[in-house]
């Protein structure tokens, strides 16, 4: 699932709180985890040759250190303000890949320079908020890439994964430092992480864009129920 279009979190997190961890734990050992779903499927799509490795020498480093960035305000900043924001922004990315189309019929191929460019800052911004608060990271690099490089899906999923992985790592070094990760829960689900991280790209690779289109759409839609439940419950013991 997270391979395709992100958005693991929604089951890891709440199966981590389900088995008795608390809040802090949960979180730090998601990220544990997580890091090596993520590294699988980079490693599929790199084999694939769908990783644009030029824009990877950059977008890597940016997303580390914006993850870093990211992980920092949130221990000054409460997460829950960004919930309505990202809310909206959710429901406009599902609109963004339903309408998708060929990258030959959604207009003209954007310049080096300047695809670089807003690569780069979605790269650093992303991973940012991936550090701050996390969900829908995937789903948002994958927009920047379809709607404003005109990129296909399976190009878009592939390049998403860099700055993914990137900012996982970032945060589960943070995590691990402040004693965080529960490695004996992470390690196991690591493995688990490795195989579905690559099964779910091999997938991606062999049934193409439209298949991807499903996925994030559904991953976008259960995003969206959370985080309106989480306003609402919010909103009821406020």
């Amino acid at each position: 699932m997270d391979a395709i279009g992100g958005g693991g979190g929604l089951v890891t997190v709440p199966a981590l709180l389900a088995a008795g961890l608390p809040p802090h734990l949960a979180l730090g050992t998601n990220k544990g985890q997580s890091v090596f779903g993520s590294f699988a499927s980079l490693a599929r799509y790199s084999h694939a040759g769908l990783v644009d490795r030029r824009a990877a020498r950059f977008a890597f480093p940016l997303a580390v250190a914006g993850s870093a960035a990211g992980v920092a305000l949130a221990l000054a900043l409460r997460p829950e303000v960004l919930r309505p924001l990202v809310l909206i922004l959710l429901i406009a990315a599902a609109v963004v890949v339903l309408a998708a189309r060929p990258p030959a019929e959604s207009g003209p191929a954007v310049p080096a320079r300047r695809a670089r460019a807003i690569w780069a800052l979605a790269a650093l911004l992303i991973g940012a908020y991936d550090g701050f608060f996390g969900p829908g990271t995937g789903t948002f690099l994958i927009l920047v890439s379809v709607a404003l490089l005109h990129q296909p899906l399976s190009r878009a999923t592939a390049d998403a994964k860099v700055v993914n992985f990137g900012s996982n790592l970032a945060a589960v070094a943070f995590f691990a430092s402040r004693g965080a990760v529960l490695w004996s829960v992470a390690l196991p689900m690591a493995g688990a992480q490795l195989l579905g991280g690559f099964l779910g790209a091999h997938l991606a690779v062999r049934r193409g864009d439209r298949f991807i289109r499903v996925v994030v759409v559904a991953i976008v839609l259960a995003l969206v129920i959370k985080i309106a439940r989480d306003i609402y419950v919010q909103g009821v013991h406020s």
